[in-house]
């Protein structure tokens, strides 16, 4: 058993590949990118299928660091052997070392919610995407429609952009800057 800390942030990487989609939403996706990328986007994709020990990892440890979960209650999972409880120099269990651990460990993620064990991201049907633009977007909608995007924000914040997400089966989840799933969650 290793203890945590930030040396598990790079265990079980995040595929930033549109490849590891389910393959019902990964041609939804491609499509998408594909128009953005014609119209003059950029699209950065920053992650796509997350493994399940991942999620386990990233989940834990915010709610040991942010939720003050008792770090010997975490239920173990097949595959990871971390040690989510330290303890002081006495060898006593320590509250204090164990939510620096996690909290190391959640900075290391980025993590900025708490993270699901189980997600659109786990199951491949997620993927979550930087994208901006200057001036007026235009871009194609999986009707073949142009749609002309003037306004402000030229990134994935923008509602027109949503829209024409939606028209090839991408949603956008509005509360997570850079999540698109096959349902909006």
């Amino acid at each position: 058993m290793s203890l945590c800390g930030v040396g598990w942030a790079t265990q079980f990487p995040t595929s930033s590949s549109t490849s590891t989609l389910i393959s019902s939403f990964r041609i939804k996706v491609d499509r998408f990118i594909t128009a953005l990328r014609t119209a003059g986007a950029t699209v950065q994709v920053n992650a796509t299928l997350r493994p399940p020990q991942r999620a386990y990892l990233m989940h834990w440890s915010w709610r040991i660091a942010r939720e003050g979960f008792d770090a010997r209650q975490v239920p173990s999972m097949a595959g990871v052997s971390i040690q989510w409880a330290h303890k002081d120099r006495q060898g006593n269990y320590s509250t204090t070392h164990s939510i620096r651990a996690a909290s190391a460990m959640v900075s290391a993620y980025g993590t900025v919610f708490r993270p699901s064990l189980t997600s659109r991201h786990t199951e491949g049907r997620a993927i979550d995407m930087t994208i901006g633009w200057c001036d007026t977007l235009q871009i194609v909608n999986a009707s073949g429609n142009d749609i002309f995007i003037p306004g402000i924000p030229r990134n994935g914040g923008n509602t027109a952009l949503h829209t024409v997400g939606a028209s090839y089966g991408v949603i956008k989840l509005v509360s997570d800057p850079p999540h698109w799933s096959e349902d909006g969650r």
